[in-house]
């Protein structure tokens, strides 16, 4: 064998050993699991979906700089998605299936009432904590702990909406219309409540569509013959909201239309086009006027994940970082032990890393669950205005 011939397959060797040397220490790599269980096809998909997306965009920009760190090791963030469907069934045995099969302690999700509620005792049997956008507050409410509400509730935003626009704009009668089912309607009861409260004269709040309506004109007919300053889509899916938006505006009605959920102004686009101009809903948490450096970053690598960026991304981005940050200040073996993570929860208080301002980011809701059950992401409300949504006002639960 010629000197050149033994030199290249020494180096070839020792090639083989460092490539060997590098995959080993990648495939050694602790890998952090987080699940996210949620409604992602049918008339509510983009709930689920924006769930799904910002959870994996955090988890590249995390693992793009070696993982994130907890008790000085870094873990590689593996996001396990889950499509419930909106069904509480599929619910349960996706919980089920993140809890028992891929060993899995915190679950961003599920979106709505029915299917938070039909995972809360898998989740506390299978000792996981989960990050519900749902609004009972029972789930959040002692002696139940393993719940944690995402986003801002129906009942905390519709007083002050309402509010607004009685000051704003002079409303002083509403009509409420809902899909005949248990989370919409409880978050109507909840907003007929709150409308009393303030004043408001209640010009209807029985008409209900069922699940699958695709024309809107009966119903809002009868609703929009009450005549209300106001008309309140109580709990309205993205896909339902803007045709009922525009059998409103066609059947000539001149009010102004709100609802307490989070919306996708593509879908109002499409499907409402001009009828949408007005509509107010709840926005997500990160408007572009209050966004850090940090939070401009998530929503570039956002848009290449998701294809486009979605307003309800602003809310839905604080669920993975918060459990992150509290898993890093409590130390590894919350990772595996929730009651860790529990305890951390009241006191926890972190630099919001996505707003320019230097404000904190804690868990709060103690008025409402008498624990602190909620992350305390900003409240927005938003008004479409030429295609796009416009902030009308920035508040707080606190």
């Amino acid at each position: 064998m010629s000197i050149f011939a033994f030199r290249r397959r020494k180096f070839l060797v020792w090639l083989g050993a460092v490539a060997a040397l590098v995959a080993g220490s990648a495939y050694s790599q602790d890998v952090l699991k987080i699940g996210v269980l949620g409604v992602m096809s049918g008339p509510a998909a983009s709930w689920g979906l924006v769930n799904k997306y910002c959870a994996q965009t955090s988890a590249q920009l995390y693992n793009e700089q070696g993982g994130f760190e907890i008790g000085g090791k870094k873990y590689k963030i593996e996001i396990v998605p889950i499509d419930d469907k909106n069904d509480p069934k599929l619910a349960v045995s996706g919980a089920e299936r993140l809890t028992k099969q891929e060993g899995i302690h915190y679950i961003i999700g599920p979106n709505v009432d029915t299917t938070a509620a039909s995972v809360q005792p898998v989740a506390e049997a299978g000792g996981a904590i989960y990050f519900p956008y749902a609004f009972q507050q029972a789930l959040y409410t002692p002696p139940h702990g393993n719940a944690v509400l995402g986003m801002i509730a129906s009942y905390q935003a519709g007083p002050i909406i309402y509010k607004y626009l009685m000051d704003k704009k002079g409303v002083k009668s509403v009509s409420f219309v809902a899909r005949n089912e248990s989370d919409p309607l409880n978050q109507r009861d909840q907003g007929v409540q709150a409308a009393k409260k303030l004043g408001l004269e209640i010009k209807s709040s029985n008409d209900t569509y069922e699940p699958g309506t695709t024309d809107f004109f009966p119903v809002m007919s009868r609703v929009v013959s009450n005549n209300g300053d106001l008309i309140v889509l109580s709990g309205v899916a993205p896909a339902d909201a803007p045709l009922l938006i525009k059998s409103a505006r066609e059947l000539g009605y001149q009010g102004i239309l709100a609802t307490e959920t989070a919306q996708d102004i593509k879908i109002l686009n499409e499907v409402a086009g001009n009828a949408a101009d007005g509509f107010i809903c709840v926005g997500g948490a990160s408007t572009p006027e209050i966004r850090s450096d940090y939070m401009e970053k998530f929503v570039d690598r956002y848009k290449k994940v998701a294809g486009e960026w979605n307003d309800e991304a602003g809310t839905k981005v604080y669920a993975l970082e918060i459990i992150l940050a509290t898993l890093q200040k409590v130390g590894p073996d919350a990772i595996n032990n929730v009651e860790l993570f529990k305890k951390e929860i009241p006191d926890f208080s972190m630099k919001n890393p996505f707003l320019k301002e230097d404000k904190p980011l804690k868990y709060v809701g103690a008025a409402y669950f008498s624990q602190p059950r909620q992350i305390g992401v900003p409240m927005v409300v938003n008004q479409v205005k030429d295609g796009k949504f416009e902030t009308l006002f920035i508040g707080s639960v606190e």
